[in-house]
């Protein structure tokens, strides 16, 4: 936004000379000692020259007065900047108080689309992300009380990811288990307790979700085939280890390419 270094405008009453509180976007002043109202127009100089962006600015804030939404709050937003971006051709004390209405209307803006975006999110039941736009927005309308709520089923949705955090962090620990004892033949007194402290790491990580969750969970659903195949013929069929290893890796991904050009054909 452009910056104007004025002072901000300070008009007087007429009738007993206390300061006047301009309201722009109504045209209207308050004296803050009496509380006689003016006309703003009769009190600025040249005040047609701000006509214009006035205009803009009130149009920007009927936008935000009306439906909540992102693309809305969005418009307004650009409105705004738009209107402050014609202020800096009048660098003058009035200018400065606009553009100081339209950081204020900015503001507001982004709140809105914070606050959109996040009842979106609330009402498809993504939580956390909901809760992560309801804390860039607080004092806002009811954003306490649905940060709240967010924060109480994010711990509800966290307990009912348990069983399946312990599932998915047994696949990973038990293949480097195998590749411990086969290939650097340590003994499972060592092994267990290596792998169980992993299985720990990749429980909690799925358990509070996030990036490392995602990427956790793609390894281990990628390893359980070949794992599961592996087991079978090493440790079931007494098959060699890397023999083992080796049908384990290629078997699943002949079996897709398979499914893949058959697909592709029909």
């Amino acid at each position: 936004m452009p910056e104007v270094t004025a002072a901000p405008a300070s008009l007087k009453c007429k009738i007993c000379g206390g300061d006047l509180v301009n309201h722009y976007l109504t045209g209207a002043c308050v004296c803050a000692h009496c509380g006689n109202k003016w006309n703003l127009q009769d009190l600025i100089p040249d005040y047609g020259k701000y006509t214009r962006i006035i205009e803009k600015m009130n149009q920007a804030q009927s936008i935000l007065d009306g439906k909540e939404d992102v693309a809305t709050a969005g418009q307004a937003q650009l409105m705004f900047k738009s209107a402050a971006l014609e202020c800096s051709a009048h660098p003058d004390a009035i200018s400065s108080d606009l553009m100081r209405v339209c950081k204020e209307g900015e503001d507001q803006a982004e709140r809105i689309k914070h606050y959109a975006k996040g009842m979106m999110y609330f009402e498809k039941k993504v939580y956390k992300k909901a809760l992560s736009e309801f804390e860039q927005t607080q004092g806002y309308k009811d954003v306490a009380e649905l940060s709240e709520t967010c924060k109480e089923q994010i711990i509800i949705e966290r307990k009912k990811r348990i069983p399946y955090a312990v599932i998915i962090s047994l696949i990973l620990p038990t293949i480097l288990c195998i590749f411990m004892k086969e290939k650097l033949g340590l003994s499972l007194a060592v092994d267990i307790p290596c792998a169980l402290i992993v299985a720990v790491g990749i429980a909690y990580a799925v358990y509070m979700d996030g990036t490392w969750a995602i990427i956790l969970q793609i390894a281990s659903f990628a390893c359980a085939v070949p794992l599961i195949i592996f087991l079978v013929l090493a440790y079931g069929f007494n098959m060699a280890v890397g023999q083992a290893a080796t049908i384990a890796v290629i078997a699943p991904i002949a079996v897709i390419a398979f499914f893949a050009v058959t697909t592709e054909r029909k």
